[in-house]
């Protein structure tokens, strides 16, 4: 799960600092705004990736998927984006789960079951 949630994360940080110069330029957002929401966001999303291993970095990640779509009132493009890499944090998690379930049962069945191996 934690490898899933990190790639969504890292991806997401690319797009959020590139987020940046479309709200100063496009947006017409002050740089004194946009400079830190957006480069927050993107070093938010890297602390929460590089935190994974504790609660704390999914509930940071989650904190970046609410800023994510939450930067859609500015810039409405996000919307779309930070629903799209929501729905990505969502499935990391869910089908990380489930791969993590997977493995152990099949570890279980392995250490139950009786080694077959040869020797040459």
């Amino acid at each position: 799960m934690r490898s899933l949630a990190s790639i969504v994360l890292a991806f997401e940080s690319i797009v959020l600092a590139l987020v940046t110069p479309v709200m100063i330029s496009v947006a017409d957002v002050r740089p004194a705004v946009a400079i830190p929401v957006c480069l927050g966001l993107f070093v938010l999303a890297l602390v929460a990736a590089g935190l994974l291993r504790f609660r704390v970095g999914y509930a940071l990640g989650w904190l970046v998927q609410v800023g994510a779509v939450g930067l859609g009132f500015v810039v409405p493009v996000m919307f779309v984006l930070g629903v799209a890499f929501a729905a990505f944090w969502v499935a990391a998690i869910v089908l990380g789960r489930r791969i993590e379930e997977a493995k152990a049962a099949h570890e279980a069945l392995g250490s139950a079951a009786p080694n077959n191996t040869r020797e040459s």
